[in-house]
């Protein structure tokens, strides 16, 4: 029987923006299907998933490419049913492509939390940090951010899917340039947009989708 992996995202699947670099840094084989939070909505209901006051703000794409920003109680309540549901399916390994803060879904099959894989891997590399840098999608998000244990952090935002990110990150990596590492905290950043950061802040620099690459080979393999 063939190795059968899930992912979900925050957004609508397919993810032909992220899963194929994901699946692209993975040197184990398997069979990958996705789910979306926002699957077979249409704009009014996605419209009606906004934030509302004082809840977390969560950014994601649609499938036509368009950027949305979502409440996270509304998105949580859906995973939480989609992940439930996957969970009977005799799946592997499921795995949530979002980096925001979440609580435990009690899956009987393993669970990658794009979250857990990321803030624990860059406590351990950054144990001895004076200051990590955090560049998250949305500037509503830069006052919510769930922090790095006691790690201190300095954070900045710049969207993954504006026209014009690149310049938006090479701001974002100069005002972090007296950090000790960057994370960028959301699944939209791409390994290139890494790297326009770390050469903009000559800093190492860390984008989860590789991150979490390597920890779907780990559970695997």
């Amino acid at each position: 029987m063939s190795v059968r992996v899930a992912f979900v995202t925050i957004g609508q699947s397919p993810r032909s923006d992220m899963l194929p670099e994901i699946l692209a840094h993975c040197s184990v084989a398997f069979e990958a299907i996705e789910r979306g939070a926002l699957d077979g909505l249409d704009d009014a209901q996605i419209a009606a998933l906004a934030p509302k006051a004082h809840q977390g703000h969560l950014l994601t794409r649609l499938r036509d490419g368009r950027d949305v920003i979502v409440g996270k109680p509304a998105i949580e309540q859906r995973l939480q049913t989609i992940i439930k549901d996957l969970d009977t399916q005799g799946f592997d390994l499921l795995v949530l492509l979002c980096t925001g803060h979440f609580d435990r879904f009690g899956t009987s099959t393993p669970l990658l939390h794009a979250q857990h894989v990321v803030d624990h891997l860059v406590q351990g590399l950054a144990s001895d940090a004076e200051r990590v840098g955090i560049i998250l999608p949305s500037p509503d998000q830069v006052s919510e951010f769930h922090g790095l244990g006691n790690l201190p952090v300095k954070v900045v935002s710049a969207s993954p899917y504006a026209p014009d990110h690149d310049a938006a990150l090479r701001e974002a990596g100069t005002a972090l340039a007296d950090t000790d590492i960057i994370v960028l905290h959301c699944m939209g950043f791409t390994e290139a947009m890494r790297r326009v950061v770390s050469d903009a802040a000559n800093r190492p620099a860390l984008a989860p989708r590789r991150l979490l690459a390597h920890a779907i080979d780990i559970m695997l393999s």
